[in-house]
């Protein structure tokens, strides 16, 4: 019998009654991601049940899918576990770790304005920014950041979800751009309204408008040619002038780190700053 046609059981289990999958082939699990794992376990528990399989020992268990979540709830301290029990060999197993894994979407990320609405909606029942924070065992700057995409105006709202700005990121830093100088932004929002459908604004373009505005050159940002003061965005028309620029960061690596963030991946700005965050949480815990 495959492990598609095996019997499935619900089971409460002793944790100290499952065992590590010795050839599992996640060998290397980042230790402040599971960190964040057992800080989301303590406060609501287990979401999804660990799949295991019977082990030689009579009454024991080996992990399947779920070794993070096991190693997570040790170190919330929870002893029993919720369990989906499945028979099935060796060989299976490792193809089911895969096909969890593989990203294929069997597991996907909320988008980045979904998990800001979210985050903010569970914020609102703290008095403080700094105790909504605590709850996500995160800096406040990081609660900043989290729900930016929730706090967009109007204007900037439908222009992203027509799909004329690229990205989330982009969006919020167009809403920063509105709060710098209204009338740079207003324009910049005209010529984007005005895109042919298809095209979109990307996150590089709406970040030299700010940067013009602020006052910086190119050079702050690692490019050598200083911006005017009087830098204008000219209207984009074509598919090239969107393509953000290319990253020499493995872009597998970077869709792996904003998945587990619920970031865009390709928003490298909000990214790096979630992991500074994520970073200095980590050392002052």
């Amino acid at each position: 019998m495959t492990f598609k046609d095996s019997a499935t059981q619900f089971e409460l289990v002793h944790i100290s009654m499952i065992e590590p999958d010795a050839s599992h082939p996640r060998q290397n699990i980042d230790e402040a991601s599971l960190a964040g794992l057992a800080n989301s376990i303590s406060k609501v528990g287990i979401i999804h049940p660990l799949i295991v399989r019977p082990a030689s020992s009579a009454g024991h268990y080996v992990v399947i899918v779920g070794e993070r979540r096991r190693l997570a709830a040790m170190l919330a301290g929870e002893n029993i576990v919720p369990v989906v029990i499945r028979d099935c060999t060796v060989d299976e197993a490792l193809e089911v770790q895969v096909f969890e894994n593989i990203g294929l979407g069997v597991r996907a990320a909320l988008a980045p304005r979904d998990m800001a609405n979210a985050i903010q909606t569970i914020a609102g029942r703290f008095e403080t920014q700094e105790e909504a924070a605590q709850h996500f065992a995160r800096a406040p700057t990081w609660l900043n950041q989290a729900t930016a995409a929730a706090n967009l105006s109007e204007q900037i709202t439908a222009l992203l979800d027509s799909g004329k700005i690229s990205s989330a990121g982009a969006a919020v830093q167009l809403e920063k751009l509105a709060k710098k100088d209204g009338n740079k932004a207003a324009s910049l929002m005209t010529q984007i309204a005005q895109l042919p459908e298809g095209e979109a604004v990307s996150k590089k373009v709406v970040d030299e408008a700010f940067s013009a505005v602020s006052g910086r050159n190119r050079k702050d940002m690692g490019v050598s040619e200083a911006v005017p003061a009087d830098y204008a965005p000219l209207p984009i028309t074509s598919a090239e002038s969107i393509t953000p620029a290319r990253t020499r960061v493995n872009p597998g690596k970077m869709k792996q780190v904003a998945d587990m963030l619920g970031l865009s991946d390709g928003d490298e700005e909000a990214l790096l700053v979630r992991l500074i965050d994520e970073f200095l949480a980590l050392k002052r815990a």
